[in-house]
C-alpha cells in the first residue's frame, strides 16, 4: 500500500468511488480508496436503485442531472454496463394541491434543463392501463431517468478510477486522523473475516494524506467522534418488498418493454418493476433510527427484521393503485440502514474546523447523488470551487448544539417526510422549540407563527385580525398543518397577515425579532489589517457601519457582513442568521492563516451573547425617542446626532443597547441590539411606546417582501458561491482600490449573468417563490432567486438573474408560474424609493 497520497477516500460505497473517479478525471494522479470490507458492502448493495430528478433544491437537482447523465457514457468508458434501465418515471398526484407542488418543481427542473412531460388522468391510462386512474389528477412524467443496479454502477465507477490511476485497498479501516499541520496522518487496520464477522487484527499501516474525504455511509458518527466534530448524519431503517410475477405485467411488457417507474406520493410509496414482479418502497412514519452512536462491528451487509404492520397502508395503497398485484404473493423483502440528515440532503464539503478534511455523508438518495457529489465535490477540492453553489450542502448548515437526540428526531421526521407535499414556506414540527430567544412566548402570545433557522424560532408572521387587533389564532410553537395558514403553493391564508404587516412597516412602524443573525466580535492588533484583507469594501470608521462582503478563491461570494466599527480595532460583524456555523468556520480558519502576518486577532462568537429587533417605519423614531435616556431626547436620534449607517450605544429604558442606524425594509429604522437576558425588558417597553402609534409585530415573509422592494441582495438567494458581488450588482460595495482576498479570481470571472429586480404582472391567487423560469422571446434566459409581493405596486416581486445584455430597466420578459407565463419586466435597483429619503428621514 502507498504510504503518501494527495487524497485518501475513505469509503467503498457508491459515493466514495465516484469521488475517487471523479478526483482522478480532475488531474489528481495519486488517488487512494479505502474500504474497510468490500465495495457496495454498506448501503449501496441493498438500495433499491431508483435515480429520480424530483428535489426542490438548485444545487440537489444539479447533482441529481449529472449523475444520470454520468452513469449513461460509463459503459462506453469502462466496458462495464453499470446496469442502467432508461424507463422513464411517473410521479402521480391525487389533488390539485400535489400537482401545484409538481408544477414549483418543474420550475426547478426548468432552470437546469431537465426533461418533463405533464399527464392528465387519460393519458396514464392510455400509456400505462396496469394503473389505477379514477382518482388521480395528473402526473409529471421523466423520460430519461429510471433505475440503476447500484453493485454495477460501483462497481463501473471503481473501473474507472483504477483506469484513471486510483488504488482501491479494500479490508482496511480507519481507526485514527491526526493532522500534523501539513497533512493528514491516518492510522489503518486490517480487517479480517472471523467466525462470519469481520474484525479488526494486528496489523497496522500508517497513510499520509494531503486531503482526506470521508464517505463512510452508516459509519459517519464513527467517523465523526474520530475526527473530534459534530454531524448528524445517522441511519434510518428503509424497507421494501419484492413480489412475485405479475402475469398482468409480464404480458405488457410483451408488446411495450419495460414499465416505467411509479411514484404515488400521497400514498408515500415508489414502485418499479424486477424481474416479471414488483419492488415496492415505502416512506412509511414510524421508521426508526438505527446505530446512532456507531455501526456494531457484527453488523456487515446485513438487515433488520421487516416490521409489515408499519407498512400496512402503504401495501395496500400499492395494491389500490395496480390492481393486478393483489393476487401477486411476496418473494423477497429488505429492511436496512439508509443514512440521513434532518432536511434529507447530504454533507458536501470542508468539515468544520479541519484542514482538508471533506465530508460526503448522510446521503439518503446516494445512488441518484453518487454521480454528482462526486464531480462537484472534486472540483471544490482540485478548483477551490464548484461551478454551482454548494453552499446548501454544506456540513456546516447544522452548528455544533446539534445533539444526538436532535438528529435522531429530526432524521426520523426526514424520512418520514419524503412523500409529503413540500411547500417552499414548509416547516416540520420535530424537535421544536428547541433555540427561542427570551421574547418566544411574548410574540406567541401575540399570535406569532413560527419558521425555524438555523435551530431558532423566528416568527414568519403573526396571526392578528387587522381589524380587531386580537390573535386571530391559537398560538402555539410551531404551525399545526391543518391550521389557518394552510400552507398552499399559491396565496395560504398566511398571505393577509403578511400584507397587513408589510404595509405597517410601510405606513406606521414594525418590531421584528432579529435575535438569529449571527455576531461576531473581531478584536486585536491585527484585526483592521485582517478585515481589509478579507473583505470587500472599505473599513468604515470608528462609530460607523459598511456593508461588506467576504469572497470564494474563485471569487465568488462567500458570506455577507454588516461591519460596525466599535473602535480603533474593534469590530461586530453581523452575517445571515442561517450560517453561523458556516461563517463562523470561514472565518475563524482566514484568522488562522493570517494571524502571522497581519498580528494578533481575537474572535468571538457572540450570537447567544445579544438580542436583536429591528425596529423600522416613519414612526420608528418617534417610539424611540419615548424611551431613550439622553440629555436630549428629541434630538438625540437626529440625522445630525444619529447619521444614517451609523451606530451608538445608547440607552433604552434600563437596557443598554447598540443602535445601528440601518433597516432591511428600507425604511426609517435602527437595529438594536441588547443583552439577551435584557430582552423581555425592551420587549414590553417598545410594545408600550409603540402601542399609540400603531406599531406591528412583523415576521420573516413581510419582511422578505419588503426587502426585494429596495432591492436588497440576502445571502442564499441572491448571494452565493456562483456569483461574484460585481454580477450581484454590487459594485459599490467592493473597493477595487485596495488588495482583498478573491480580487483577481473575481475580476477574470467577468460578468456571467446580472442581478435583477423585476416586477411581475403573476396570477391573483399566487406570487413566485424565487425558482422560476425567465424567458425571453421564448427562450429560457434565466431564473429567479427571490420572489413574493410587493406592497408598494400592489403586484408580484422578485429578483434573479439575466445575461447582462437584458439587465437593463423596461426589458420586457417572462416568468413560468403553475405552466403559465407571465409578464415581468426589469426594474431600476431599489424601486421602492430609490433615493432612500425615507431611510434618511430626519426628526
Amino acid at each position: 500500500m502507498k504510504t503518501h497520497v494527495k487524497a485518501l477516500v475513505v469509503g467503498g460505497g457508491a459515493v466514495g468511488t465516484s469521488i475517487a473517479y471523479h478526483l482522478a478525471k480532475h488531474g489528481w494522479d495519486d488517488v487512494v480508496l479505502l474500504e474497510r470490507d468490500e465495495l457496495t458492502s454498506g448501503s449501496t448493495w441493498h438500495a433499491a436503485g431508483l435515480l429520480p430528478y424530483f428535489n426542490m433544491s438548485y444545487a440537489t437537482t444539479w447533482i441529481h442531472d449529472y449523475s444520470i447523465k454520468f452513469y449513461k457514457q460509463l459503459e462506453e468508458e469502462t466496458g462495464l454496463n453499470a446496469g442502467f434501465y432508461v424507463v422513464g418515471n411517473l410521479r402521480m398526484a391525487q389533488s390539485q394541491a400535489r400537482m401545484d407542488e409538481y408544477m414549483l418543481y418543474a420550475a426547478t427542473a426548468e432552470t437546469v434543463g431537465v426533461p418533463f412531460e405533464w399527464m392528465t388522468p387519460g393519458d396514464i391510462k392510455d400509456r400505462f392501463p396496469l394503473v389505477r386512474t379514477d382518482d388521480l389528477v395528473g402526473a409529471i412524467y421523466h423520460p430519461t431517468d429510471g433505475y440503476i443496479n447500484p453493485a454495477d454502477v460501483t462497481m463501473a465507477m471503481a473501473k474507472g478510477a483504477r483506469q484513471r490511476g486510483v488504488t482501491i485497498e479494500r479490508r482496511w479501516q480507519a481507526d485514527g486522523y491526526a493532522w500534523t499541520g501539513s497533512e493528514w496522518r491516518v492510522t489503518l487496520t486490517k480487517m479480517v473475516e472471523k467466525g462470519g464477522n469481520l474484525v479488526a487484527s494486528d496489523e497496522q499501516q500508517v497513510i499520509t494524506a494531503e486531503h482526506v474525504v470521508t464517505a463512510t455511509g452508516n459509519h459517519a458518527q464513527r467517523t465523526a467522534r474520530l475526527l473530534g466534530i459534530k454531524h448528524p448524519a445517522i441511519p434510518v431503517e428503509h424497507q421494501y418488498i419484492v413480489t412475485e410475477p405479475d402475469p398482468a405485467l409480464v404480458e405488457w411488457r410483451k408488446t411495450n418493454g419495460q414499465h416505467p417507474v411509479l411514484r404515488d406520493a400521497d400514498a408515500k410509496w415508489y414502485v418499479r418493476e424486477e424481474r416479471g414482479g414488483w419492488i415496492l418502497g415505502p416512506y412509511e412514519h414510524g421508521a426508526p433510527a438505527r446505530f446512532e452512536y456507531g455501526v456494531p462491528d457484527s453488523f456487515r451487509a446485513d438487515l433488520f427484521p421487516l416490521e409489515l404492520d408499519r407498512i400496512e397502508q402503504e401495501y395496500l395503497s400499492f395494491i389500490h393503485r395496480i390492481p393486478s398485484s393483489e393476487e401477486v404473493g411476496l418473494k423477497d423483502d429488505f429492511n436496512g440502514p439508509i443514512c440521513y440528515t434532518p432536511d434529507g440532503n447530504p454533507l458536501i464539503g470542508p468539515a468544520p474546523g479541519l484542514r482538508n478534511m471533506w465530508l460526503a455523508e448522510g446521503f439518503s438518495f446516494g445512488i441518484t447523488a453518487a454521480g454528482g457529489a462526486g464531480e462537484y465535490l472534486a472540483q471544490m477540492m482540485v478548483q477551490g470551487e464548484a461551478e454551482i453553489d454548494m453552499a446548501s450542502l454544506d456540513p456546516k448548515r447544522f452548528g455544533d448544539w446539534v445533539t444526538t437526540e436532535y438528529a435522531v428526531q429530526k432524521d426520523e421526521e426526514a424520512y418520514a417526510h419524503v412523500y409529503i407535499l413540500h411547500h417552499p414556506d414548509e416547516e416540520r414540527p420535530a424537535a421544536r422549540p428547541l433555540r427561542t430567544a427570551p421574547c418566544y412566548d411574548r410574540m406567541a402570545a401575540r399570535g406569532a407563527q413560527f419558521g425555524c433557522v438555523n435551530g431558532w424560532e423566528r416568527p414568519n408572521y403573526f396571526a392578528i385580525d387587522p381589524e380587531s387587533g386580537k390573535v386571530a389564532a391559537r398560538a402555539k410553537s410551531v404551525v399545526d398543518f391543518s391550521d389557518h395558514d394552510a400552507r398552499s403553493f399559491r396565496r395560504g391564508r398566511w398571505w393577509d397577515f403578511a400584507r397587513s404587516e408589510a404595509q405597517a412597516v410601510r405606513e406606521t412602524a414594525g418590531l421584528i425579532d432579529a435575535t438569529a443573525f449571527a455576531k461576531h466580535r473581531v478584536s486585536g492588533p491585527g484585526a483592521t489589517a485582517f478585515l481589509d484583507w478579507f473583505t470587500t469594501n472599505k473599513l468604515p470608521r470608528v462609530g460607523r457601519i459598511n456593508l461588506t462582503y467576504a469572497l470564494t478563491v474563485a471569487g465568488t461570494t462567500r458570506t455577507e457582513y454588516t461591519i460596525v466599527r466599535l473602535a480603533e480595532d474593534d469590530y461586530y460583524l453581523i452575517s445571515a442568521g442561517g450560517w453561523e456555523a458556516y461563517d463562523e468556520d470561514y472565518l475563524f480558519k482566514a484568522i488562522k492563516d493570517k494571524a502571522p502576518e497581519f498580528g494578533q486577532i481575537t474572535c468571538e462568537n457572540v450570537t447567544t451573547k445579544y438580542g436583536v429587533f429591528a425596529l423600522a417605519g416613519p414612526n420608528s423614531r418617534a417610539i424611540l425617542q419615548r424611551l431613550i435616556r439622553d440629555p436630549e431626547p428629541v434630538t438625540a436620534l437626529s440625522n445630525k446626532r444619529f447619521p444614517w449607517l451609523s451606530a451608538q450605544a445608547i440607552e433604552l429604558g434600563m437596557v443598554p443597547v447598540t443602535a445601528i442606524r440601518v433597516a432591511y425594509t428600507g425604511e426609517l429604522g435602527w437595529e438594536l441590539h441588547h443583552p439577551m437576558e435584557m430582552q423581555n425588558h425592551l420587549f414590553d417597553r417598545l410594545m408600550e411606546a409603540g402601542e399609540d402609534l400603531d406599531l406591528q409585530l412583523v415576521g420573516a415573509r413581510a419582511q422578505n417582501w419588503l426587502r426585494q422592494e429596495k432591492s436588497y441582495r440576502a445571502f442564499g438567494t441572491e448571494l452565493g458561491r456562483d456569483a461574484t458581488p460585481l454580477e450581484a450588482g454590487l459594485d459599490r460595495f467592493v473597493d477595487l482600490d485596495k488588495d482583498f482576498h478573491g480580487k483577481q479570481a473575481m475580476l477574470d470571472k467577468g460578468i456571467r449573468s446580472k442581478c435583477v429586480t423585476l416586477l411581475i404582472d403573476g396570477p391573483d391567487d399566487a406570487d413566485p417563490w424565487g425558482r422560476e423560469a425567465l424567458l425571453h422571446d421564448g427562450e429560457k434566459i434565466g431564473r429567479l432567486t427571490s420572489g413574493g409581493y410587493s406592497v408598494a405596486f400592489g403586484k408580484s416581486i422578485g429578483m434573479g438573474y439575466v445575461p447582462d445584455a437584458l439587465a437593463v430597466p423596461g426589458t420586457k420578459l417572462k416568468v413560468r408560474m403553475f405552466r403559465a407565463l407571465w409578464d415581468a419586466e426589469v426594474t431600476e435597483d431599489s424601486p421602492y424609493d430609490p433615493s432612500n429619503a425615507a431611510i434618511r428621514k430626519d426628526g
